[in-house]
């Protein structure tokens, strides 16, 4: 595998989910009904990081391996580029079936007509994109060879809490959802 090219394979990846959210948030424009979050210290820290995240994994992908985890990399690499292409998708295709019923994670709520989503790969999964983007971050380390996967690790139990907030306030305020809650998993379908 020429590292080259999965180097510039996994910052084209990254720059597309990025501008997939862009678009989606910009096109939904006008139409967004939620009330907007006051301009709190933690919103904005929240988006300090999240930019700051983002930042350091597209400069990762352009330097030599950071702290490399195998002097013989190769099936890590490989393992990570599956993880991530998987990561990448899902997340993807989270972010567009749930189209209109999005908000950032630093805005949760419950928009005025929302609905439960519960077609494509929400029949499976009430979480796809925070799944979705820590299988691609796991990927991306790994194809990096970089002992930073373990970060993602740090990171998992931090998402999953967000996930289980964001549960309980739709169970609380989204007709159906907390049937949904009862058909579906959280991340991993049929699992967990």
């Amino acid at each position: 595998m020429d590292l080259d090219l999965l180097r510039l394979y996994l910052l084209v990846g990254l720059l597309l989910h990025k501008a997939v959210w862009e678009v989606m948030k910009r096109n939904r424009g006008a139409r967004a009904s939620a009330k907007p979050a006051a301009r709190s210290l933690q919103v904005t820290l929240v988006k300090a990081v999240k930019v700051g995240i983002l930042l350091g994994i597209l400069m990762q992908t352009m330097l030599p391996d950071i702290l490399p985890l195998s002097s013989s990399p190769q099936g890590l690499r490989i393992t990570g580029a599956v993880l991530y292409t998987a990561g990448l998708a899902i997340a993807i295709a989270g972010r567009v079936q749930l189209g209109d019923n999005w908000l950032d994670i630093e805005t949760a709520g419950v928009k005025q007509r929302q609905t439960v989503v519960s077609r494509g790969i929400y029949r499976f999964i009430r979480h796809p994109i925070y799944a979705g983007d820590l299988l691609l971050l796991a990927g991306l380390e790994l194809a990096l060879n970089s002992w930073l996967i373990l970060f993602v690790a740090l990171l998992t139990p931090v998402v999953l809490r967000q996930a289980i907030r964001e549960e309980q306030m739709l169970v609380s305020t989204l007709p159906g959802y907390n049937s949904y809650c009862r058909r579906t998993k959280r991340f991993i379908p049929y699992v967990a």
